[in-house]
């Protein structure tokens, strides 16, 4: 069987979507199976490329070859770039949940017991696959609340020597928290309109993508997997974060945090 010519194949794929001073090249939707505890779960997954290129930024052909033609020399692997799951219908539905998940080298990869990326990634994914719909929008350039994995294994020394999160990043003369959501909104508002509900411990997190202009509503809750590796840590969210200021009563947990 003689198959489809690659431009053509990609064409339908690909949407560009412009930002103020770049774009953002989305791939997608691409079927992904995912074990979830068990269970395959269907996710559709896009992916996305932030450039400047002029040559990549049409809606034609032309530009699909170029990007093509660049891609070997672009030396993506040697960078991170973001990508979101989307489950059931999420252009549509009334109702669904998104999670802003910051990339943690450490916790989401290898398990790391110093924070609790890892729990609350898969924790939810679970949370969305049982609500019906929604999205995981999984951002490369957010290690260590954006100071990179280079330089959060200087923190983490830092921090072996007393120091908390916050105060770590702010020796090594970054702010608190470097994170910038643009992108993330850009892609969520192609592929959603109707208002979301956030999945944060962080009312600071809502507020600022609110800010910056995402169509998110409310916040729910994700806690867990506290353990005495990672109790300063969460700690030092609650007290210098403001991390689950709003629950604090509802979660006997974050209680035991705050004492």
């Amino acid at each position: 069987m003689t198959k489809p010519d690659i431009i053509s194949i990609l064409q339908n794929k690909i949407t560009r979507i412009p930002l103020e001073n770049s774009t953002n090249i989305l791939v997608g939707p691409i079927t992904l199976p995912v074990n979830l505890d068990g269970e395959t779960i269907t996710f559709k997954w896009y992916n996305w490329l932030n450039t400047t290129d002029a040559e990549l930024l049409g809606d034609n052909s032309d530009a699909t070859a170029a990007l093509i033609s660049k891609l070997p020399s672009m030396s993506l692997a040697d960078g991170q770039q973001s990508s979101v799951l989307v489950y059931g219908d999420f252009e549509g539905s009334d109702e669904a949940l998104i999670r802003m998940h910051s990339i943690c080298h450490t916790g989401d990869i290898f398990g790391s017991k110093r924070c609790d990326c890892g729990f609350q990634l898969h924790q939810s994914m679970k949370m969305i696959v049982e609500h019906g719909s929604g999205a995981l929008f999984y951002l490369a350039n957010h290690e260590g609340r954006g100071i990179g994995l280079f330089s959060k294994s200087l923190a983490y020394l830092l921090q072996e020597e007393g120091y908390d999160t916050v105060e770590a990043n702010l020796e090594l003369g970054f702010s608190d928290d470097s994170r910038n959501y643009e992108e993330a909104i850009s892609v969520l508002q192609h592929l959603r309109h109707k208002p979301v509900t956030l999945i944060t411990n962080n009312p600071k997190k809502l507020e600022a993508l609110k800010t910056a202009g995402m169509n998110a509503v409310k916040r729910v809750a994700l806690w867990g997997d506290v353990s005495s590796f990672n109790e300063k840590y969460l700690r030092t969210k609650v007290a210098r974060s403001g991390h689950l200021e709003t629950v604090k009563e509802a979660n006997p947990i974050v209680g035991r945090l705050a004492k």
